[in-house]
Protein backbone atom coordinates (compact mmCIF):
# COMPACT_ATOMS: atom_id res chain seq x y z
CA UNK A 1 0.00 0.00 0.00
CA UNK A 2 1.41 3.39 -0.94
CA UNK A 3 1.02 6.56 1.05
CA UNK A 4 -0.99 9.39 -0.52
CA UNK A 5 1.04 11.99 -2.35
CA UNK A 6 0.94 15.67 -1.42
CA UNK A 7 1.10 16.43 -5.15
CA UNK A 8 -2.34 16.81 -6.69
CA UNK A 9 -3.77 18.20 -9.92
CA UNK A 10 -3.66 21.98 -10.31
CA UNK A 11 -6.23 24.11 -8.47
CA UNK A 12 -6.52 27.80 -7.66
CA UNK A 13 -5.74 29.37 -4.25
CA UNK A 14 -8.57 30.72 -2.13
CA UNK A 15 -10.06 33.94 -3.49
CA UNK A 16 -8.30 36.97 -2.04
CA UNK A 17 -5.28 34.98 -0.81
CA UNK A 18 -2.12 37.07 -0.92
CA UNK A 19 0.61 35.34 -2.90
CA UNK A 20 3.97 36.11 -4.42
CA UNK A 21 5.88 34.43 -7.22
CA UNK A 22 9.30 32.99 -6.40
CA UNK A 23 11.24 31.74 -9.38
CA UNK A 24 14.49 30.20 -10.56
CA UNK A 25 15.43 30.81 -14.18
CA UNK A 26 17.72 28.78 -16.41
CA UNK A 27 19.48 26.67 -13.79
CA UNK A 28 21.78 24.61 -16.00
CA UNK A 29 23.40 21.50 -14.53
CA UNK A 30 25.37 18.52 -15.83
CA UNK A 31 23.17 15.49 -15.23
CA UNK A 32 23.25 11.74 -15.65
CA UNK A 33 19.84 11.46 -17.28
CA UNK A 34 18.28 9.37 -20.01
CA UNK A 35 17.38 5.82 -20.95
CA UNK A 36 19.86 5.29 -23.76
CA UNK A 37 23.26 3.68 -23.21
CA UNK A 38 25.22 6.80 -24.19
CA UNK A 39 23.15 8.83 -21.69
CA UNK A 40 24.13 6.51 -18.85
CA UNK A 41 27.84 6.87 -19.51
CA UNK A 42 28.18 10.62 -19.46
CA UNK A 43 26.59 13.77 -18.18
CA UNK A 44 24.54 16.07 -20.36
CA UNK A 45 23.23 19.54 -19.73
CA UNK A 46 19.75 20.02 -18.33
CA UNK A 47 18.07 23.35 -17.75
CA UNK A 48 15.45 23.82 -15.06
CA UNK A 49 12.99 26.64 -14.60
CA UNK A 50 10.83 26.86 -11.51
CA UNK A 51 7.84 29.10 -10.78
CA UNK A 52 6.43 28.87 -7.29
CA UNK A 53 3.24 30.50 -6.07
CA UNK A 54 3.93 31.27 -2.42
CA UNK A 55 1.22 32.05 0.11
CA UNK A 56 1.97 35.16 2.16
CA UNK A 57 -0.07 33.83 5.08
CA UNK A 58 1.05 35.74 8.16
CA UNK A 59 4.06 37.30 6.42
CA UNK A 60 5.41 39.98 8.74
CA UNK A 61 7.67 42.03 6.41
CA UNK A 62 10.44 42.06 9.02
CA UNK A 63 13.15 41.66 6.38
CA UNK A 64 14.12 38.19 7.63
CA UNK A 65 15.12 35.29 5.41
CA UNK A 66 13.19 32.93 7.66
CA UNK A 67 9.96 34.67 6.62
CA UNK A 68 10.29 33.79 2.93
CA UNK A 69 10.85 30.81 0.67
CA UNK A 70 14.59 30.82 0.09
CA UNK A 71 15.46 30.24 -3.54
CA UNK A 72 19.06 29.44 -2.53
CA UNK A 73 17.78 26.44 -0.55
CA UNK A 74 15.62 25.35 -3.49
CA UNK A 75 18.55 25.57 -5.93
CA UNK A 76 20.78 23.65 -3.52
CA UNK A 77 18.15 20.91 -3.17
CA UNK A 78 17.79 20.60 -6.96
CA UNK A 79 21.56 20.38 -7.32
CA UNK A 80 21.54 17.57 -4.74
CA UNK A 81 18.83 15.68 -6.65
CA UNK A 82 20.83 15.89 -9.88
CA UNK A 83 24.10 14.98 -8.16
CA UNK A 84 22.61 11.94 -6.39
CA UNK A 85 22.89 9.70 -9.43
CA UNK A 86 21.37 8.60 -12.70
CA UNK A 87 17.73 9.44 -13.48
CA UNK A 88 16.05 7.83 -16.46
CA UNK A 89 13.40 10.40 -17.35
CA UNK A 90 13.08 14.18 -17.37
CA UNK A 91 9.57 13.55 -16.02
CA UNK A 92 11.09 11.91 -12.93
CA UNK A 93 13.45 14.84 -12.37
CA UNK A 94 10.53 17.25 -12.74
CA UNK A 95 8.42 15.32 -10.20
CA UNK A 96 11.30 15.09 -7.71
CA UNK A 97 11.93 18.82 -8.07
CA UNK A 98 8.25 19.67 -7.62
CA UNK A 99 8.03 17.49 -4.50
CA UNK A 100 11.08 19.24 -3.06
CA UNK A 101 9.55 22.67 -3.61
CA UNK A 102 6.22 21.60 -2.11
CA UNK A 103 7.84 20.44 1.14
CA UNK A 104 7.55 24.07 2.25
CA UNK A 105 3.87 24.49 3.17
CA UNK A 106 3.95 28.10 1.94
CA UNK A 107 4.53 26.93 -1.64
CA UNK A 108 0.99 26.45 -2.89
CA UNK A 109 1.78 25.67 -6.52
CA UNK A 110 4.90 24.98 -8.53
CA UNK A 111 5.56 24.79 -12.25
CA UNK A 112 8.73 22.90 -13.19
CA UNK A 113 10.25 22.81 -16.66
CA UNK A 114 13.12 20.41 -17.32
CA UNK A 115 14.93 20.59 -20.65
CA UNK A 116 17.69 18.42 -22.07
CA UNK A 117 19.86 20.77 -24.11
CA UNK A 118 22.09 18.43 -26.10
CA UNK A 119 19.74 15.81 -27.56
CA UNK A 120 19.18 17.03 -31.13
CA UNK A 121 21.52 19.25 -33.12
CA UNK A 122 18.57 20.92 -34.82
CA UNK A 123 16.53 21.60 -31.63
CA UNK A 124 17.39 23.98 -28.82
CA UNK A 125 15.94 21.66 -26.20
CA UNK A 126 13.49 18.88 -25.45
CA UNK A 127 11.77 18.21 -22.16
CA UNK A 128 8.71 18.44 -20.01
CA UNK A 129 6.81 20.98 -17.94
CA UNK A 130 4.54 20.05 -15.04
CA UNK A 131 2.41 21.94 -12.52
CA UNK A 132 1.65 20.58 -9.06
CA UNK A 133 -0.11 21.98 -6.00
CA UNK A 134 0.40 21.53 -2.31
CA UNK A 135 -2.58 20.07 -0.45
CA UNK A 136 -1.05 20.40 3.02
Amino acid sequence: MTSPSIIQPLHQPAPGAATRQVFVRDLTLPALIGVHRHEKDGRQRVRLNLDMEVLEDGWSNQDRLSDVVCYEEIVSAVRDIVAAGHINLVETLAEMTAATCLKDHRVRKVKVRVEKLDVFADAGSVGVEIERVNTQ
